[in-house]
This record gives structure tokens, C-alpha cells and sequence, in this order.
């Protein structure tokens, strides 16, 4: 029975997810279950891209990628691939009409990973954290929303909002990283040897500019995702702040993390201010 093996392709989703995030599986644990299985499958297919393009150095990466797309490109054709990750990818763009549009957009990102390494301009920059990011917040928004497409259409640009903000945020966590281990540079025209605290202050006003339309969405989301959207968007708030707090030429030396403990703390607080109707 395919069901079998369907169950077994989401639970390798599942399994990446929890193996790679522990916040986003923190906020994930907080949507409601029918949401939870297609969010672990969105978020295990853009993981394994990512992957491809930022891990696999000893690899033909360009070949790689081109391979993943072509069997992605089957599964949703023929909604099968013994690939557990892309049958439970498919399986979800199937269920939640998943626009091949969006699909295409996020690949593209990834492609500019595997030649791009410096954004000059805010038009380069801006198409890159669409395909990357704003495009995956519009996947979880199909799913939340079950097919509502007034619905979707008013949230869109809070999710792609939302999107941008966590990409961003993760390109100044990771900035050492992605530059000494991948000789990437995200943010447009910005001089590592020259990073200084005006620099990194510009950075955290664009992100929380994201973070504060997209709290607007959030709070009209189905009641069903609200509690786990809002919970992944406190956890990175919560990181931003920390960056805000630290001193720009340790954020060029090491990677900011928010401990377990605090990661615990903002899912108390998230689930005790829903419960209380307060948001």
C-alpha cells in the first residue's frame, strides 16, 4: 500500500526537521495537527536544497541541484518518488495547491547559491530572499489557510513579510559563516572588514520593519496556525534582539544563539498570552 510508504516519507520529514531546527519545531509542534505534517514536508524539501548548495563542497553541487529539481519535477507530475523527501513534498503541494510558481522562484535562489557571492544591488538582494524565503512563507500560508483564497490574498504580504525577516535575521546570525566558510556576502554592498555597529543597526531597523508587518498578519491567521506562526516569530525576535545586544565585531567571530532554556521561556509565554486571548 503507498499509504505505508507515504507515512514512512513524512515521518523522514518530520525526522529532518527535528534533526536540523529545534525552533521551528518548537512552533510547528504548536499549529494544530492537520497543519503540522505539511509543514514538516515544506520545510524538509527546502532544508535538502539548501543543503545541496551550502554543505555538499566535496560534490558536483550545479549537477546535484539539477538532479533534485528533475526527480521534484516527477514527483509532482506522477505524485510519487522514492525519494521520501519529494514524495512527502508532493503530497503536500498536491493537498494545499501549491503554485509551481513558487516552486520555481525557490529554486532559482538556490541556483544563485551555487556562482553568486556578493549582492549589489537591493534589486539582486531582494529577488534572492524572495526565491529563498518569502516564497516558503507563502507555501505554509496555502496550508493554513485550506484553500481560502480571499484569505491568502489578504495575508500574502504579511507572510512574505515574515519570511524576509527570518532569512534576514539568519544572514546576520550566520555572517561569519557565510563568509569565511562560503565567501558569501547577502546584504548589499556591505564591507565585512568595515562592519561596524551603524551598519549592523541599519540591518536590525530594515528586519524589524519585516518583523512589525508581519505581527499584523499573524494575529489574522486561521486560529489553527496562530499560535505556532506567532511562537517561531517570537523565538526570532527574541535571536534579533540578542544580535542587537551584541557588539557588531563579535557577530563577525561567532554564531548568536538563544539558549534552550529561552527558547522554552518564549513558548510558555506564547502559549500562556493565546490561551489568554491576548493575541
Amino acid at each position: 500500500m503507498k499509504g505505508h510508504f507515504d507515512n514512512i516519507s513524512y515521518e523522514c520529514s518530520k525526522l529532518v526537521t527535528q534533526r536540523y531546527s529545534t525552533s521551528f519545531t518548537l512552533g510547528t509542534r504548536m499549529l494544530a495537527s492537520k497543519h503540522r505534517k505539511h509543514i514538516y514536508n515544506i520545510y524538509g524539501f527546502v532544508r535538502f536544497a539548501d543543503e545541496i548548495v551550502d554543505s555538499f563542497h566535496d560534490f558536483d553541487k550545479k549537477n546535484l541541484l539539477k538532479r533534485f529539481e528533475d526527480d521534484l519535477n516527477h514527483a509532482i507530475e506522477n505524485k510519487i518518488s522514492l525519494n521520501p523527501i519529494l514524495n512527502s513534498f508532493q503530497y503536500t503541494v498536491h493537498q494545499n495547491n501549491i503554485q509551481n510558481d513558487l516552486i520555481t522562484a525557490f529554486l532559482k535562489s538556490m541556483k544563485m547559491d551555487l556562482f553568486k557571492q556578493k549582492y549589489q544591488s537591493r534589486k539582486e538582494y531582494q529577488e534572492y530572499i524572495y526565491g529563498s524565503a518569502d516564497v516558503v512563507g507563502l507555501m505554509c500560508l496555502n496550508v493554513f489557510v485550506e484553500g481560502n483564497t480571499e484569505r491568502f490574498n489578504k495575508l500574502k504580504d504579511s507572510a512574505m513579510s515574515l519570511g524576509s525577516a527570518f532569512q534576514k535575521v539568519n544572514f546576520l546570525r550566520d555572517l561569519n559563516a557565510d563568509f569565511s566558510e562560503l565567501d558569501r556576502t547577502y546584504f548589499p554592498n556591505l564591507d565585512l572588514s568595515n562592519f561596524d555597529e551603524k551598519s549592523k543597526i541599519a540591518i536590525i531597523d530594515d528586519i524589524e520593519k519585516d518583523f512589525d508587518h508581519a505581527l499584523e498578519g499573524i494575529y489574522q491567521l486561521p486560529e489553527s496556525a496562530r499560535l505556532g506562526v506567532y511562537t517561531a516569530y517570537k523565538y526570532y525576535r527574541k535571536l534579533l534582539i540578542k544580535l542587537k545586544n551584541t557588539p557588531s565585531k563579535k557577530i563577525q567571530s561567532a554564531r548568536i544563539r538563544v539558549p534552550d532554556y529561552q527558547k522554552m521561556g518564549v513558548l510558555a509565554q506564547s502559549y500562556l498570552k493565546f490561551h489568554l486571548n491576548m493575541m
